[in-house]
């Protein structure tokens, strides 16, 4: 499974090195990238299964297609290129679009609804949370000021309001307005809770000796896959003063990467995106070996 699919490049590659008769079923919350990869992927024909929606409904979507478990998922997070070079979708501060930033259209809360509804206090913690920024509390109350004149409805409005709070020099290595519309986007898109419950649901469909494999963005992704990664590793929830296991949980998986594997520097170059990017992997281990 590509839970998500974007441009198709982990799919192809998958449905490739599966071949001649493994079956990849793609995911996307993004309508568009399913229209995109069905054209890509359309040689593969009845090995490809393509179905609009967020991987947190994995376990549905495969029991649809008629299977008990999966060999393989792969999450690669945060915003595609496509969404930051299509200003319609109000991604990018770079060139001016409408304050958007649903991945799913059809969903109904945009990023405009959160700047100009909640309250300074609501706005400067989820700066502060989703962002890591530490000037959120600074950024919200020239927010507040702003919008008491008239909404704010587009990128470039959000993000030279966000930039007057900064000092111009010396300039910032990323642009001011970089965290806090991070932040915007994964609230709009409840990423984290998706991402939380994918990959407890990933984790539960695995076959015996399947793999899980995650590439993220930023600190707040990366933690949740590692905290995920060892405590299905460990089994036992139980308090460490108790002196036999109560729960009776068994480890679930083999943690691949100790470490995250990150991009080098040829690849870097190649793709800039790539130097944030941090890939962890796992591997579901066989009933016998978690009895």
């Amino acid at each position: 499974m590509d839970g998500t699919l974007g441009a198709g490049g982990h799919a192809e590659e998958l449905l490739r090195k599966s071949s001649p008769d493994g079956v990849m079923i793609g995911l996307d919350q993004d309508v568009e990238a399913i229209d995109r990869c069905r054209e890509r992927l359309a040689a593969y024909g009845k090995r490809v299964i393509l179905r609009h929606a967020n991987f947190r409904s994995i376990s549905p979507i495969l029991a649809a297609a008629g299977y008990a478990g999966a060999d393989g998922l792969i999450l690669d997070l945060g915003v595609s290129s496509f969404h930051l070079k299509t200003p319609e979708r109000g991604f990018s501060f770079s060139s001016d679009g409408p304050l958007d930033m649903r991945m799913d259209r059809s969903g109904r809360r945009t990023a405009a609804d959160l700047v100009n509804s909640l309250s300074r206090e609501e706005l400067a913690a989820l700066i502060r949370e989703y962002g890591e920024e530490s000037r959120a509390g600074a950024i919200a109350r020239a927010i507040d000021k702003a919008r008491a004149r008239s909404p704010i409805m587009s990128t470039v409005q959000l993000a030279d309001i966000i930039s007057s709070v900064f000092p111009r020099f010396p300039p910032r290595r990323i642009h001011p307005a970089t965290r806090t519309f991070q932040a915007l986007r994964i609230a709009v898109n409840d990423e984290l809770g998706a991402l939380r419950d994918g990959i407890a649901d990933g984790i539960s469909l695995l076959n015996p000796g399947g793999r899980i494999a995650v590439i993220t963005f930023h600190s707040l992704e990366d933690r949740i896959v590692k905290q995920a990664f060892v405590a299905a590793a460990r089994g036992c929830v139980c308090p460490p003063k108790l002196p036999v296991c109560a729960c009776g949980r068994s480890p679930m998986l083999a943690i691949l990467t100790p470490r995250p594997v990150v991009a080098g520097a040829a690849e870097v170059e190649r793709n800039p995106a790539a130097r944030s990017a941090k890939l962890r992997a796992a591997e579901k281990l066989p009933a016998e070996v978690r009895a």
